[in-house]
This record gives C-alpha cells, sequence and structure tokens, in this order.
C-alpha cells in the first residue's frame, strides 16, 4: 500500500495542520463590517522552508478545492486537486521550493465557515455565517503567513476562484509578493457569470434538505448541489 501510494504521487503521505487566530475580542474585521473569531485555518505544506524564508510559494485553491493540494493523506484513494504540478522535479519542485495551501474561511474542509460553531450560541453558524469576500479570505491567508514568519512570498498561484484571491494577494500586499501567476480567473465577474452563480443558488434553496440553510443536524441538500455545479 505505501509502495504503491509511493509510485502515484512523490510526496507520499502528507498532514494537514490547522492555526486559529483572531478571538474576541480582537476579531477579524470583515470587509462588510462584521466580525468572526475565532478563525482557523487548515492548511498543508510542502518542501522546506530555506534559511532566508525567500523561497516560498503560495497556492490558492477554487471554490471546491481545499488546503489538500498534493499527496496523500492515509486511506485516501487519489492524491490532493494539483499533485500532478507539485512535487520533487514538477513545475512546483518541492527540492527548491516550499508551498503553502491553506483552505479558506468560509469553506468547509477545515478552515471556518458555516459548518463551524457559533462560540456564541454553541450550534453551527449555517445561514447566519457572515458574507465573505475574496479580500477577507486573503487576510486570513495573511496572518497565517506572518505566523509561519515568512516576510515576502516568491510567488502567489492559483485558478478560478484561486486566481481571485492570487490578484487580491497583489493588490493588497505588492510588497509581500514577488511574483504571481493567475490562472484562468478574472478581476470581476461578468453579468452572465452572476447569473449562473445565481442559478446555482436557487438550485440548492429548491431543495426540500435546504431548509432555510440550517441543515447540518439533518440530511444535506446534496440533489440541490449536485444540479448548482452542473
Amino acid at each position: 500500500r505505501e509502495k504503491m501510494m509511493t509510485e502515484k504521487s512523490s510526496l507520499g503521505i502528507v498532514e494537514t495542520k490547522y492555526f486559529t487566530f483572531a478571538h474576541a475580542p480582537d476579531e477579524l474585521v470583515l470587509e462588510s463590517g462584521q466580525k468572526l473569531g475565532p478563525i482557523t485555518l487548515a492548511y498543508e505544506t510542502y518542501g522546506e522552508l530555506n534559511k532566508d524564508k525567500s523561497n516560498a510559494i503560495w497556492v490558492c485553491h477554487a471554490l471546491s478545492g481545499d488546503a489538500h493540494a498534493a499527496g496523500f493523506h492515509k486511506d485516501d484513494k487519489k492524491p490532493g486537486w494539483w499533485d500532478e504540478m507539485i512535487g520533487p522535479g514538477k513545475a512546483f519542485d518541492t527540492n527548491k521550493y516550499f508551498i503553502v495551501c491553506s483552505n479558506v474561511i468560509g469553506g468547509c474542509r477545515g478552515s471556518t465557515g458555516p459548518s463551524s460553531i457559533n462560540p456564541k450560541t454553541k450550534r453551527p453558524y449555517g445561514i447566519n455565517f457572515p458574507v465573505i469576500t475574496i479580500g477577507d479570505m486573503v487576510e486570513a491567508q495573511r496572518h497565517l503567513l506572518d505566523e509561519l514568519g515568512i516576510e515576502r512570498l516568491l510567488c502567489v498561484t492559483g485558478g478560478s476562484m484561486g486566481g481571485m484571491q492570487t490578484l487580491q494577494w497583489v493588490a493588497a500586499y505588492p510588497d509581500r509578493v514577488k511574483s504571481a501567476i493567475p490562472i484562468a480567473t478574472s478581476l470581476k465577474h461578468s453579468p452572465q457569470q452572476i447569473a449562473f452563480d445565481e442559478v446555482g443558488r436557487q438550485a440548492i434553496m429548491a431543495d426540500p434538505a435546504w431548509r432555510g440553510g440550517n441543515y447540518y443536524s439533518h440530511v444535506q441538500p446534496e440533489r440541490g448541489l449536485a444540479l448548482a455545479r452542473m
């Protein structure tokens, strides 16, 4: 089993780490003006950070992605979503670079999101989770970057929503990003994109299992979500 995984992925078994910050009263102020905290970010790293911390590359995931960009977790049947790109001798060569990928806030794969417990109610946030922007996602990542002690990133990259985060990194923190590779992305949504997104939202909300967004102790609206993803 271990040999098979090594053959499939040059990174082998990897581990997800967690960073928690923004405790009350020093909560993260979102672009909406609302406060959120404490915040936990799930993240993975690949390769080693060099002595002067100049070889760090930040990988941003797309809408349906997560922090698991490469390698295997224990009992995984397939590797992370960008395993073909991250590893020894690959495009993002882990013999040269230190790669970081974190799950965005508002996600559902280990970072604080609607399924997380609201410390004020002791129940999942559900529909009461605040609206999160691309700027909020990057601001949360910036706290993790500080925690890792990295002053300047060699590169930030990502596709689709990950590409939007990449552009936001450059706009918000130009002094902390040496280069950027935005892929299959845009500065903003077109009216057509917004319309398609609304169709997806309506598909999810039309599922009887939606329950007004508070479905965490019940069957999840998987049929509506599947239709939305089409």
